[in-house]
């Protein structure tokens, strides 16, 4: 079986190759890939290279195949897997293996696994820790993305909240509480906004910040204030930018007793420290942004975590039961991770597109490794659609849907760009 791949060969050195796979061992899975959103972490893996901790040493004779928000189909399965997969059936993937201590990870460590790929081999221990996931919806982008909403959703579970008197802590963001996302307006912020709306255990209120006008009236068009009241929610968006004093704007919101859940969506030293700040009693401060620095740092307001209980917690990453969570709950139509997406493209854009990601932040980049495409963005569908019918179609399917990517779209696109 032949496949294309983008491959690492070394320090920001990715090749789109065309080679054999091997023929699958009994205890392996051939799956064809459809679609493959681009990850901050592979940017990473691909300026680091050997250097990265999943990354092995011999890349130069052995490239890997980077990507790992992956979905695709099922094409052939080894015999001791066939009880459990069928050819046909949709798949997503949790990459996060752990395996026997192993860092081994598919979209760093793997020869014949990776999401940048129309072909690829799932390893045994891909299946033997649950990690190959069906996935029973309509779309693949969907499944693409259960990996980013899933760190999403594991964040949401990992906050906690104590009990005055005992020791218990209890799981979870505050039900009924004040919630406070700040940096909210980009990809993540959005999902999590999706989440926290839809989710089982919903705030009372949310409070979305950021300090571009242009991202937060996409938030506010995608997420509508009457909306979010019919679901109970007081949904508020608030430009932090030219504010002499933020913290004490945004804790007059909830009447002056401050937030029970603040999640920071940017690694960002005065952002820390504002939502330390507007921490209520009892407050828990969820710093979600991954920083590159190794000493970045903030102050903390120890008189508050002494005497009114407020307490910091980190999450990178989501487990596989927040993936198999985001799956079940996007098949359902409860969350909507197309609110992510603001470009798509071709597999021969994925390595530049990988390794210029810092110099595009916007939204989630979306390959679809079947077909050949420029990255582009969703926004500029109608523009190029004046020499192009084809992104006409799309911006036509996409206008009608909140400018937001969607089944409709990705069945198009399948259908009728160039293999």
């Amino acid at each position: 079986m032949k496949t294309r791949a983008v491959r690492l060969y070394g320090k920001k050195d990715l090749r789109l190759d065309e080679f054999e796979l091997p023929q699958i061992k009994e205890d392996e899975i051939l799956v064809q890939v459809i679609s493959d959103s681009i990850c901050m972490s592979s940017y990473k893996a691909a300026v680091l290279a050997s250097d990265h901790k999943r990354v092995p040493a011999d890349i130069a004779e052995y490239p890997i195949i980077i990507g790992h928000e992956m979905a695709g189909n099922i094409v052939e399965v080894g015999s001791k897997w066939q009880d459990q997969f069928k050819v046909g059936e949709k798949f997503s993937m949790q990459p996060a293996l752990n395996y026997k201590g192993s860092m081994d990870s598919p979209g760093y460590s793997y020869r014949y696994c990776g999401g940048a790929a129309t072909y690829v081999i799932m390893p045994q221990e891909v299946m033997e820790l649950g990690c190959l996931l069906k996935y029973e919806g309509e779309s693949y982008y969907e499944a693409s993305l259960a990996e980013p909403m899933s760190c999403i959703i594991g964040s949401f579970h990992a906050n906690y909240h104590t009990t005055m008197g005992s020791y218990e802590h209890k799981m979870g963001i505050a039900e009924g509480g004040k919630l406070a996302i700040l940096a909210g307006a980009g990809p993540m912020g959005l999902g999590a906004i999706d989440y926290a709306l839809h989710c089982d255990r919903r705030p009372s209120m949310i409070v979305v910040t950021d300090v571009d006008e242009n991202r937060l009236a996409r938030a506010e068009s995608i997420f509508s204030i009457e909306e979010a009241k019919e679901n109970g929610i007081e949904l508020v968006f608030v430009n932090t930018k030219n504010m002499a004093d933020a913290p004490g704007y945004l804790r007059n919101i909830t009447g002056g007793t401050g937030f029970d859940d603040v999640y920071v969506f940017a690694p960002v030293k005065p952002l820390v420290e504002q939502g330390d700040k507007i921490l209520g009693r009892d407050g828990c401060l969820n710093f979600f942004a991954g920083p590159t620095d190794v000493n970045f740092s903030g102050e903390c307001n120890f008189y508050n975590v002494h005497y009114n209980s407020t307490h910091i917690v980190g999450t990178t990453g989501g487990n596989t039961n927040d993936m198999i969570e985001s799956l079940r709950m996007t098949e359902k139509k409860l969350i909507n991770p197309a609110v992510m997406v603001t470009h798509i493209g071709g597999l021969d854009s994925a390595a530049e597109a990988t390794l210029k990601l810092p110099d595009a932040p916007a939204g989630k980049k979306l390959i679809y490794t079947s077909i050949n495409m420029e990255l582009t963005a969703i926004a500029d569908f109608a523009e190029l659609g004046k020499e192009n019918p084809h992104y006409a179609k799309l911006a036509e399917i996409t206008q009608r849907n909140k400018g937001l990517w969607c089944t409709e779209a990705e069945k198009y696109l399948l259908e009728n760009w160039s293999k």
